[in-house]
């Protein structure tokens, strides 16, 4: 199975992140995701054996926050870069809180076998991914004409285990278990 650790959104900002894309989604030809795939990745594992589940979920349930999290979605930006793009994302700022548990998690998944990353943490929600060349001006013009780029904040209180299967829509994220971010 394919597995992935993170932290769902709240509501209103998943609503929020819909409205945008419902507004964007006629400027350009791309992959949009749908509003409810929307999650902040703390680490991705990979493909994991299901018999060593209850081995990670163990690990998982050790984490504990150094620090609280907080949590701002506001802006939009391009991977890897606004001239030959990947990605159109939502921009996440956060408290030292998230990087902290991004890394603790991925040194954690390290001592299970799974590689750790040697890029630097930069949290994101995807919002359309751009697979080939297509004509992105009236997208990006409808983006400089955006009044608002404020999606919400919130403080969770809880990250995820997911499981990602392909699906005809795109993937399908189930949630195996979550794991408290409440400080000792």
């Amino acid at each position: 199975m394919r597995l992935f650790t993170g932290i769902d959104l709240p509501k209103s900002t998943e609503e929020k992140l819909d409205l945008l894309m419902s507004h964007l989604r006629i400027h350009a030809h791309i992959k949009w995701s749908p509003a409810y795939n929307l999650h902040i990745t703390t680490k991705f594992i990979g493909a994991w054996p299901p018999e060593k589940l209850p081995e990670l979920d163990a690990a998982l349930k050790t984490l504990r926050p150094t620090a609280s999290i907080d949590i701002g979605v506001r802006g939009l930006g391009w991977f890897p870069n606004p001239h030959h793009p990947n990605v159109l994302f939502a921009a996440i700022h956060a408290s030292d809180g998230l990087a902290n548990l991004a890394r603790a998690t991925d040194e954690l998944c390290g001592t299970l076998g799974v590689k750790t990353e040697t890029r630097a943490y930069t949290p994101h929600l995807t919002l359309a991914r751009i697979k080939e060349p297509v004509p992105l001006d009236p997208l990006r013009r409808a983006i400089a004409a955006l009044e608002n780029v404020e999606f919400g904040q919130f403080s969770p209180d809880r990250f995820f285990l997911y499981r990602s299967e392909p699906g005809h829509a795109g993937s399908v994220y189930t949630k195996l278990d979550e794991y408290s971010l409440a400080q000792p």
